[in-house]
């Protein structure tokens, strides 16, 4: 059997994508992993904040803000930025680009009890924020690929790709699929998938980022607590399920691979979140890392490659591929069925992957 559409990689971008191909035809997807939405897509501090990111990522996020909205996958956190006495225009800058209203510290306290007023300057929030229920989006996107045919392979590492005249052929675990397109939405493995079907690669970099949870903070009630962001964006911290996960931010060059945290990377981003905030670091709960993989502008990789138009990216979401997947896919839908479409010219062309040539 030839698939009309064959999606390698089985995170939030290819599952997006199954559901919205599956009406057009008939959809594979293949996930090398065992579990679905086993490396970048599980390991997501989760948060739609939609002015958050460039150009071209406030587009799709904006775009996808009227499906989210209507999901039922979506909680408020509101999101609050912080920074030093010394750093007012940095602050304002952010504050600014970010639509944050500034607050008082005694206000910003009144939200974040922890926050050091010894040490915090400035401080600024907004409530256009919200938790994803990550579980729930890829159920439902995997239950609407379903309904449509969709079949779903997980299990399924990719080993050859061959184009023959009229279509492909891929061989993932050991067996032999054909598909007219393939869409390669294998996350920090997009390049090496795009090299094994002949297809130049992007310059797709997967970078760690480190994560830790900690109990919640001197036992308090943390649920309604917002994001916080460092003014030097080198570190945040979130609350979930009744703790605090805080990351050191950190942008880490390294290799495809089943990332883990770095000890002292975690160490050193945990003393900068513990400068602003009343509360020592004491113990933690659990520490892990995902890849956020960017092509070279960090915009994201939608579309048809320049050499093959039967060969599409769905790569490069960094770490913002949940806030931008409802957009996302939709385009690949889009250009697919060759529909105009609600996203803008310059839009679509900001995540050509033609404009690397």
């Amino acid at each position: 059997m030839t698939h009309d559409f064959l999606i390698i990689g089985g995170g939030i971008a290819g599952i997006s994508a199954a559901a919205r191909l599956a009406p057009l035809g008939s959809v594979l997807l293949l996930e090398a992993e065992t579990n679905l939405a086993y490396h970048a897509s599980a390991r997501s501090a989760a948060l739609y904040e939609p002015r958050y990111g460039n150009p071209a990522v406030v587009a799709l996020s904006l775009a996808s803000d009227a499906e989210f909205q209507a999901s039922g996958t979506l909680s408020p956190r509101g999101l609050m930025i912080v920074d030093a006495p010394d750093q007012q225009a940095r602050f304002e800058a952010h504050a600014e680009a970010f639509e944050l209203t500034p607050l008082s510290i005694p206000e910003a306290q009144a939200l974040f009890p922890i926050l050091n007023p010894e040490t915090v300057g400035f401080a600024a929030h907004a409530p256009h924020a919200w938790d994803i229920d990550t579980d729930l989006l890829i159920q439902t996107y995997l239950r609407e690929a379903r309904a449509h045919g969709a079949e779903i392979r997980s299990g399924a590492p990719v080993t050859q790709i061959t184009r023959q005249p009229q279509r492909w052929e891929v061989i993932a675990g050991g067996e032999a699929h054909q598909a007219r397109i393939v869409f390669n939405a294998a996350g920090a493995w997009a390049d090496p998938i795009a090299e094994l079907a002949g297809i130049a690669p992007k310059g797709v970099q997967p970078l760690r980022r480190s994560m830790a949870r900690l109990p919640a903070p001197g036992g308090r009630d943390t649920s309604h607590w917002p994001m916080v962001i460092g003014g030097n964006e080198d570190w945040y911290c979130k609350p979930d399920a009744g703790a605090l996960i805080v990351s050191p931010a950190e942008e880490d060059l390294t290799e495809p691979h089943d990332a883990w945290a770095d000890d002292m990377v975690l160490a050193e981003g945990l003393a900068r979140y513990e400068e602003m905030v009343t509360e020592p670091v004491t113990r933690l709960l659990a520490s892990w890392a995902g890849l956020r993989s960017f092509a070279p502008d960090r915009a994201p990789l939608l579309g048809p490659d320049p050499a093959d138009p039967t060969f599409y990216w769905i790569a490069g979401q960094g770490g913002y591929g949940f806030q931008t997947c409802p957009a996302a896919s939709a385009l690949i839908a889009d250009l697919v069925a060759g529909r105009p479409g609600d996203l803008p010219p310059e839009t679509r062309h900001a995540v050509a992957p033609s404009r690397f040539g």
